[in-house]
This record gives C-alpha cells, structure tokens and sequence, in this order.
C-alpha cells in the first residue's frame, strides 16, 4: 500500500509501527490478562497525536486526514486490538461528533484535552432494549430549569470505567420517536452517574464494557450536543465514521494473523518439510493475503471519500462489514495452520482468534451493514 500513500502518511506509518512494535505489543499478552490498559501507554499515544488524529492542531488533535486514522489504526490494532479499542472509540465516536456539532466553548472545553488523550471519552448508545434498533432507546432526558434531568441505563460501553466524559443519547420528546432523540455531553463527575456492571468478555479485554446508570442526573443546558432532536441523525453519522475505524482494527487484526501463521508455517516441519511448502497450507495463506488486502482497499476508500467530503455510508459499511469478516476468517485459518498449538496461550494467535470476534458486532453488526448497503444501492437505482 505504500505506493498509493503520500509521503506524510508513509512517515505516519512508519513512527505508528515502530511504537506499536516497541511500546504496544511486549505489553499485548499482559493487557489481555488483567483487563487493562496502563495509563502511560495512553498518554504516549496521546502524545503521538494518536488520540485526535483528524482533529484540527487548534483544538489539541493531529491535524492528519481519514487515511491517516485508518494506517494508525491497523498498525496499533496488529500489535494489540485492545488499545485499538481504546483508540477507535475516542477519535471516532468521541472527537468527531464533538468536532462536528460542538459549539465552540464545548470544543474548548472539552475537544482539546480529549484530542490531546488528557482525557478520554465513552460512547453511550446502547441500551437492553436498544442494540441495532437505534431509535428504541427509553434514557430520558426532561428539561427542568436551566437543564436537563437525565434518567436509564446503558449497555456495553467501552472504556466506560476510565473515561473522563460521556457521549449520552436520550429522549427528549417520546412523541417524535427517533426525531425526539438528543445527545448530551456528561461529566464522569456528575452526581447521579454511576457504574454498574462490567461485562466478563470473550475477546479485546483490555478495554473495559461496562453499564452506566443514570439517576437523577442533572445536565447543564450548555452540554447539549447539536439541537434538540438530532440525536439520531447525529448517532448515524458518527457511527459511519466508527465503522471506517473497526475496518482498519480488523484489517490490523487480520494482518497480525497472517504475519503470525507465515512465519509458523515456515519454521514448522511435518513429514520431513517445513509445513508452508504443503499446497493445503499455502492456499489458505494465499486466500488470507487477498482477503486483507481487498479488505484494506475497501477501507482506505472509505477514509478516500470521507477525506473528500463525499457521502461514504455505503463504503463504510461494506468496508467494516468485509474487513470484519475478513479478520475472523483470518483468524480462523492461521489457528488451524498452527494447529494444537493456535489453541493455547503459548501463541498469539488464541488472542486474535478471541479478539476478532466482536469486530461483526460493535459499530453495528453483519447483518445491520447489509441492510445499510442494500438501502444505499436502492437509493440509487
């Protein structure tokens, strides 16, 4: 891919491997057994620019484009999808939004530290009720006095636990359905905000999922994100540009496993030979590379379009959908050439498997970006 990118983005990924390479993996096994991410691996990061990638240098952020998000991303996600995570979840769906419909006190106030990862943010969507069906959600959000009166609960929130702000969709007119819902910027200190469970997961157990609850939580009118009743046209939006992200963590999630099952198969002998000169274990090897490399196309297309300000929704959807896909098919054939030993934790490759699982779920599943990609192609016949 280096011949399509430009010298800037070529330096990108150059400084963004060699960190993940000396900073990011030797702490990859360590972060997946205890559930987390040490704090100096995020301010490092932070330092780097990482944190705010797209976001303009006058609000703390890198100043970088689209392609630049997607190279840092597959290169962190390679060494470990956990800090990825991290990652995605506060340039896409934190920075951006925030960026976007923020006013210019709320840029100031909170866009700056969050870009430069002196803060980190959570995305809170998803309900029990309210997973794909978006416009489901029952979080409430009364006006009294000079604000709003937040109440419900939230599900599967990452980096719930450790970050500083939260990105809150509730419902500001039930009467109006998915137009009565806004969007609100909250404190991790306001009172009535608090943690419920954390969820015991299969796979990027780095990255903390957690419940927050939501009583009587009383929010400044000045926290309001955008206009009453933009919530879901705001959540569609940044959602979009989520799933360029997960499609750059899969790809890096992908590359990982082929690097891993090419050099195993190249140091393992059976029956007399090293395993990568078998025909079986080669066309699995060469069916990964092409998988990866159409999949990180349809990415860098993605980021391409967004980069140029043209409408992306399809792309991105058919990019995190076939990259995702991609990376658990990946994941599967590089387990299976290393046989027995792919299933203990002797190798990397258990994680993987683990970790690319949960990339056909969040940002919207499979079956959610078919249906996107299905109505997009309609809209244009």
């Amino acid at each position: 891919m280096n011949l399509y990118l430009t010298e800037e983005q070529k330096m990108l990924q150059q400084v963004v491997r060699k960190f993940a390479s000396d900073k990011i993996r030797p702490l990859s096994e360590k972060i997946d057994a205890a559930g987390d991410i040490p704090s100096s691996l995020t301010d490092e990061m932070g330092g780097l620019g990482l944190m705010g990638i797209t976001i303009p240098e006058e609000y703390g952020g890198g100043g970088m484009d689209t392609v630049c998000y997607v190279i840092a991303m597959e290169e962190i996600a390679s060494a470990c999808a956990s800090t990825s995570t991290i990652v995605t979840v506060n340039n896409s769906l934190i920075c951006e939004p925030i960026f976007r419909y923020g006013t210019e006190a709320q840029k100031k106030k909170f866009l700056t530290h969050l870009a430069k990862g002196e803060m980190l943010g959570c995305f809170a969507l998803t309900e029990a009720g309210a997973g794909s069906d978006v416009a489901a959600i029952k979080t409430s959000a009364v006006k009294e006095g000079d604000g709003y009166v937040l109440n419900g609960s939230k599900l599967f929130v990452s980096n719930g636990k450790r970050a500083q702000v939260v990105i809150v969709f509730a419902v500001t007119d039930a009467d109006k359905e998915h137009r009565g819902i806004s969007v609100f910027i909250v404190e991790k200190k306001t009172p009535g905000l608090s943690i419920g469970r954390t969820e015991e997961k299969l796979g990027i157990k780095g990255s903390e999922t957690v419940e927050l609850i939501f009583e009587m939580c009383r929010i400044p009118k000045e926290n309001l994100l955008g206009q009453e009743g933009e919530g879901f046209k705001i959540a569609m939006n940044t959602l979009d540009m989520g799933r360029i992200g997960i499609a750059a963590q899969s790809v890096g999630i992908a590359q990982a496993c082929l690097d891993e099952a090419t050099q195993y198969s190249q140091k393992r002998v059976q029956f007399g030979k090293p395993i990568a000169q078998l025909q079986a274990i080669q066309f699995m090897i060469a069916d990964m590379a092409m998988e990866i490399e159409a999949a990180r196309l349809l990415t860098y297309r993605a980021a391409y379009m967004k980069d140029r300000e043209l409408k992306f929704i399809k792309e991105s959807s058919m990019a995190k959908l076939y990259a995702s896909e991609t990376a658990n098919r990946c994941a599967y054939k590089a387990l299976q050439i290393h046989g027995g030993y792919g299933y203990t934790k002797d190798f990397h490759l258990e994680r993987y498997y683990r970790d690319a699982r949960v990339t056909t779920l969040y940002e919207g599943t499979s079956e959610i970006q078919r249906l996107t990609i299905a109505k997009e192609l309609m809209k244009d016949i």
